[in-house]
């Protein structure tokens, strides 16, 4: 049985500013999406589409989709004992 090929990563633009937000960024503008949606047909490629630019991006795997923790940061601990 032979592996699956890589799944390419889709890569923000180097100039955008970091932001939270659990979906890439639309490789063609740079504009973070509010949606992403993915459609695929037998021994077709995947093509996603970035709401609300409109682009479409074709990919010969489907997207990996992971649930990710908060950043350390935002975890302020337990709260304090009040004696």
């Amino acid at each position: 049985m032979r592996e699956p090929p890589p799944v390419p990563r889709l890569a923000s633009a180097p100039a955008a500013p970091a932001e939270p937000s659990p979906l890439p960024r639309c490789p063609e503008c740079a504009s973070a999406p509010e949606r992403i949606s993915w459609r695929q047909r037998p021994g077709r490629p995947v093509v996603l589409v970035f709401d609300p630019c409109g682009h479409r991006y074709t990919s010969p795997a489907p997207p990996v989709l992971a649930v990710t923790p908060p950043p350390p940061e935002a975890y302020e601990g337990p709260a304090p004992l009040s004696w």
